[in-house]
């Protein structure tokens, strides 16, 4: 399997924090640390080695700068704040720095193993001084401060060093838990499962998860989006694409060692059930009538999902704690396919402004939160199989009959996906020609065109953006900028990812046969995108032709704030033909408007506030642990959590709704600014 991808690696579907229950077979528990690498373990590893040293568009080598970064980035990954490992575990690691290339290439991943031994050995002597530091009382009166920046952190040298930082670890714990109306023997105890649930779940990662973090490691060492997925993330993947699935329909999340029901996917069988709700802890799960309930307390969050997967018409029962009642009880659920509605384009219009007869204007507005397609039923020829483009042709026939005036497509949630589809998608909305050049690793540059001729629609258009909107998304804002068929809205730029990945499964690869070995799949860096004019978006994103203020834009979440981006550059630009929607006196005439109306706006003045806050904040390198200093700092940054609660929208792509809010508001303005100045201009 080869299919291109091109997805921000933010938004990677190996995350444990949300998983949708999906179909698969049921697996034991694994409750043993890993021993040894396996032979699969050696096959996978000789593979990927292989592919990055030949497929990779770098063409980096698998050498010593590479063996670097692995080891940097996996110590990272398995203790990112240095309040595990000690300075001296460190450096006897460090001592194998320029060998890990060489390893990889006979298949060894015995490293990975040496230090995750080493790993779960400092956890539970960890746990054991967690345990002695809340048994004592602390005092919150002394001027103590902690690292709150993990680049000036410190691996400690000593036993007292390590213990020093973990009391101000546990006092900071603390006095987070008081300020959210947790205190005393409450909080204790809170916190004493949250660090026991944590080493129970690293105990419980087998090899095959650990082969994961650890090619991903060695993999993105070549860039921050090259990187082996296991069978079990691959599966994850796939389904994210063609958003669909069987089970009971439910996003979970791993909390203090419970696995807490984050969300409720409409139209699922636990939503047409009913008595599921988000925030029940899910404390055993048991199959059919009168299976065996399965304790999955401090239970590894992937080994839950495994036992609560299964095929459409079959029964789970699951053993739940609510919010409002303590005591345990059973709900019994049939599983059923699911469509992700929530994740899958949607539009609505919208009244605003006033024509020249007096009426409204309608503006229809389309939410996209990814590029999906259905990658199996596309291979597999079939002529209906889930499609972006055709979703979205579906939502403009529908506007066009009901006579919209101006379409605004909201990208800002959007994390990439298919190429294919971002290329296709954005010739609803020109007629013919260039959409995007691909460069490979030998240089050689490719034009993907539009060559179906006429448009979906050919009305005004504005694209809204932020800085989480990547890769797919950039084609298309790129383009459109490009052509100058429509205004693009938002952060200053978007997220800067301008490469393009291919899926390879290892299976296939090493045993070319039909049903070959799970063996995961390759993520792999290929080609690098340009815009028609022939600049990439690498590390700039595509810049804003009206800038609205939010705190997205300065947080370091871009390419740019990425280990090992690939460079900048450019290509030569290509022959199309340049439209007349936008020209630099009316773009310059709509920002003007806008700042005016924005500077009268008090969720503007608030964002603009928090902008300032959050730049102050970045720039300190301690949290105090002075209680009194402490509650007054976080009252600060509690005071309008309006803006970090759009944010978690903006990163969570599953909103049930459009929503009308100041922001979306601003952008129908200027839709509606942009309308009028195009009839000024058409009379004049």
């Amino acid at each position: 399997m080869r299919h291109s991808t091109i997805s921000t690696a933010g938004r990677r579907c190996c995350s444990l924090l949300l998983i949708l229950l999906s179909a698969a077979c049921l697996y034991p528990a694994v409750l043993a640390d890993p021993v040894k690498p396996s032979a699969n373990d050696r096959h996978v590893t000789l593979a990927v080695a292989s592919l990055l040293r030949r497929e990779h568009l770098s063409r980096h080598e698998l050498d010593d700068e590479i063996s670097q970064r692995c080891v940097k980035t996996f110590l990272k990954l398995l203790d990112p704040w240095k309040v595990y490992f000690y300075q001296s575990d460190v450096d006897a690691l460090l001592k194998y720095r320029n060998e890990l290339d060489d390893m990889a290439r006979k298949g060894d991943v015995s490293f990975a193993y040496m230090v995750f031994k080493t790993f779960l050995q400092r956890i539970d002597e960890r746990v054991k001084v967690v345990d002695e530091l809340l048994s004592i009382e602390h005092d919150f009166t002394a001027d103590e401060r902690m690292v709150s920046d993990r680049e000036i952190a410190r691996y400690p040298r000593t036993a007292a060093e390590a213990r020093n930082k973990w009391r101000k670890r546990i006092k900071y714990d603390l006095l987070v838990l008081k300020v959210d109306e947790t205190e005393g023997e409450e909080a204790r105890k809170k916190l004493k499962r949250r660090y026991h649930s944590f080493a129970k779940r690293m105990h419980q990662t087998d090899g095959e998860e650990l082969l994961e973090m650890y090619l991903s490691a060695l993999s993105t060492a070549f860039d921050p989006h090259t990187s082996y997925m296991s069978p079990e993330t691959l599966e994850n993947f796939e389904i994210a694409m063609r958003l669909e699935l069987e089970g009971i329909g439910a996003s979970l999340q791993s909390v203090d060692g419970y696995t807490v029901i984050k969300k409720i996917i409409p139209g699922g069988a636990a939503d047409k059930d009913g008595r599921l709700k988000v925030e029940d802890k899910i404390v055993g799960v048991g199959q059919g009538a009168d299976g065996e309930i399965v304790d999955t307390v401090d239970m590894k969050l992937s080994d839950v999902v495994k036992f609560i997967r299964g095929k459409r018409g079959t029964v789970v029962r699951l053993e739940v704690v609510s919010v409002d009642d303590p005591q345990r009880k059973i709900i019994e659920i049939t599983r059923a396919k699911i469509e992700l509605k929530d994740s899958e384009a949607r539009g609505e219009i919208f009244d605003d402004g006033l024509k020249p007869d007096g009426q409204p204007y309608k503006i229809g507005v389309i939410e996209l939160s990814s590029f999906y397609m259905d990658m199996a039923g596309a291979r597999r020829g079939l002529s209906d199989f889930k499609s972006t483009t055709r979703d979205v042709r579906r939502i403009l026939d529908d506007f066009k009959q009901k006579g919209v005036d101006a379409v605004v497509l909201d990208l800002r949630r959007n994390g990439g996906g298919s190429l294919t589809e971002a290329i296709s998608l954005t010739g609803l909305f020109i007629d013919q020609g260039p959409v995007v050049q691909v460069k490979d690793a030998n240089g050689r540059v490719h034009p993907y065109l539009d060559l179906d001729p006429g448009t979906a629609w050919s009305g005004p258009l504005v694209v809204l953006t932020s800085k989480f909107s990547a890769s797919a998304s950039e084609i298309l804002a790129g383009a459109i900028q490009d052509y100058h068929r429509g205004l693009i809205i938002g952060d200053r730029a978007t997220h800067g990812k301008g490469t393009v990945q291919s899926l390879m499964d290892l299976g296939q690869r090493l045993f070319r046969i039909p049903n070959s070995p799970r063996m995961g799949a390759l993520k792999i860096t290929m080609q690098q995108f340009y815009r028609p004019n022939g600049e990439s978006t690498q590390n700039r994103g595509v810049l804003a032709d009206i800038e609205l203020p939010s705190l997205t834009t300065h947080l370091d979440v871009g390419e740019e704030d990425l280990d090992y981006p690939v460079a900048f550059d450019k290509v030569q630009p290509l022959d199309f033909k340049r439209l007349s929607y936008v020209d630099p006196a009316i773009r310059d005439r709509l920002s003007y408007l806008s700042e005016q109306r924005r500077s009268q706006s008090e969720k503007f003045q608030k964002v603009l506030d928090n902008i300032a806050r959050y730049k102050r904040q970045k720039e300190k390198k301690y949290v105090t642990l002075n209680e009194q200093e402490f509650i007054k700092e976080r009252a600060e940054l509690n005071a309008d959590k309006a803006e970090q609660k759009k944010i978690e929208e903006l990163n969570d792509p599953s909103q049930p709704a459009i929503k009308r809010d100041y922001y979306l508001n601003e952008a129908l303005a200027i839709t509606v600014d942009y309308l009028n100045l195009r009839q000024v201009a058409k009379t004049n």
